[in-house]
């Protein structure tokens, strides 16, 4: 007869104490297989075998209520599926402790020894403004088979000796990624905040500049772009041939005054190149999508109007500053040959119809996986709206 192991001894060979063995009786993940004389819990070797489960599981980041379902799948579940949750679970969470490790090693080495409480404010809003940007770049990084930023860089058609204002240049990727392909003589003027990726921007600049085409300048200043005494230092430089402020809308409350101060400084015939509030590509891509597998999309409609109002009323905004106002349609094609990830990227763009994507899972992922299987990949061709602007 096979000799039974009290709560200590099996919680000796798990590596655990006996509190968590009652705690995972209590969560119902380790029941005693009998219990002796004197009321004391009993296990056996496949008890053993559950609870070095439940270590192996905790350990790589399982929460207990996770490890509660894995263990009622038993051998049914998907260990693949559900490990490759967990790699992704467990590298966003890792992505976001970089980004905070990042940002206080930045304001460390930029206030050390005068720093207050609001310096921990700044931090937050800087890796929730960093984080933003990071994602929406990986994301183009791995479904794009073209480099956004070289796209963007080439809309742009920078020429010779322009005198160009980055305002909000951050990572800067834009100018990284086409580093040897700015033309001569091209004077950037870039403006961000202290403890922001613009940080890095400054190294990357000294240590590659002899890779840069002849007269090549960059000057970096770290200034909050909403502020007079920022916009005096930027008028000291007369006027610019190409202004940019892309992605900057997303942080400041008044676009209007950014592009009324963009216009003072602008020359004539030189443009301001803006993205602002416009009809997103993904909804009017996923509602047709959605239509074909016979799911109603109407909820997409009411947004697509406010997106298609306040485009407009930026597009008036801009003309109240600018005699040409036009915009553009800049391309790039997102591949995917994963149902998973689709369905990631719906609730993503539908954050407030997340449980219509959730209940309608199925559906959707059959739909995608029948098109991956045929074709290999679904490909989706987006388009970003630009408004380019002169005087």
């Amino acid at each position: 007869m096979e000799k039974k192991m009290t709560s200590g001894e099996i919680a000796k060979k798990a590596g655990v104490s006996q509190k968590a063995v009652r705690l995972y009786d209590e969560k119902g993940l380790l029941k005693p297989t009998d219990y002796s004389e004197g009321n004391y819990r009993l296990y056996d070797k496949e008890a053993l075998q559950v609870l070095e489960k439940i270590v192996a599981l905790k350990q790589i980041g399982f929460s207990l209520e996770e490890i509660r379902d894995n263990l009622a799948e038993g051998e049914a579940g998907n260990v693949e599926e559900a490990l490759r949750m967990q790699l992704k679970a467990m590298e966003d969470k890792r992505y976001q402790i970089d980004k905070v490790i990042a940002s206080i090693q930045r304001t460390l080495e930029r206030k050390a020894g005068k720093l207050d409480w609001d310096d921990v404010a700044e931090i937050v809003q800087n890796v929730t403004t960093d984080q933003k940007a990071d994602e929406l770049h990986w994301d183009a990084l791995r479904h794009t088979a073209q480099d956004w930023h070289a796209v963007l860089f080439d809309a742009m058609k920078i020429k010779e000796n322009e005198k160009v204002l980055d305002l909000g240049c951050g990572y800067a990727k834009i100018w990284r990624n086409n580093w040897e392909r700015i033309p001569k003589g091209t004077k950037v003027f870039g403006y961000d905040l202290r403890g922001s990726w613009a940080d890095d921007f400054e190294k990357f600049i000294p240590v590659h500049k002899n890779e840069l085409a002849k007269g090549v300048e960059f000057k970096l200043e770290f200034d909050d772009i909403t502020k007079d005494s920022t916009w005096k230092k930027i008028k000291k430089e007369k006027e610019y041939s190409l202004i940019l402020a892309h992605y900057v809308y997303f942080e400041i409350n008044d676009v209007e005054d950014l592009a009324k101060r963009a216009a003072g400084v602008l020359k004539k015939g030189g443009a301001f190149s803006f993205n602002g509030p416009s009809v997103s590509w993904w909804h009017v891509f996923f509602k047709k999508e959605l239509e074909d597998i016979g799911l109603d999309a109407t909820f997409i409609d009411n947004v697509l109007k406010e997106q298609e109002k306040e485009q407009k009323e930026t597009d008036a905004m801009l003309k109240k500053y600018f005699s040409k106002v036009e915009t553009e349609e800049i391309y790039n094609e997102w591949h995917y040959t994963s149902s998973e990830e689709i369905v990631e990227k719906m609730k993503d763009v539908f954050g407030d119809n997340r449980k219509f994507i959730s209940d309608n899972e199925k559906k959707i992922k059959n739909h995608y996986d029948a098109k991956i299987k045929k074709d290999g990949e679904v490909v989706a061709n987006r388009a970003s709206l630009f408004w380019r602007c002169e005087k």
